[in-house]
């Protein structure tokens, strides 16, 4: 089961969840890492789930087309959207506090 770290205001925050996990399908429900992850549509359309990953990067799908279309650059930068992964192996993230 993968471990999740994800770091946002200077704070950190740590579980496991099952295989195949989404972390906004979780935040929805009100399970880790609610209320810490920001997100709203779900579906990567306004990519207000963006996350930086910090490590795990290698484990995960390729960037697909609504990720390239929402983040751009940040793509380059290590950017992905969480409502685009399904975990099935460590992660560390970090995700800007909001402006």
């Amino acid at each position: 089961m993968p471990t999740v770290v994800f770091h946002k205001g200077g704070q950190t925050y740590t579980d496991v969840v099952k295989d195949n996990t989404n972390l906004v399908v979780r935040a929805g429900i009100k399970q880790f890492p609610f209320p810490h992850l920001r997100y709203e549509c779900g579906m990567g359309k306004c990519a207000k789930c963006a996350c930086r990953v910090l490590s795990g990067a290698e484990h995960l799908p390729p960037v697909n087309w609504k990720e390239k279309k929402q983040l751009g650059d940040r793509v380059d930068q290590g950017y992905r959207l969480a409502c685009q992964l399904w975990l099935n192996s460590d992660i560390e993230l970090t995700q800007d506090v909001e402006a």
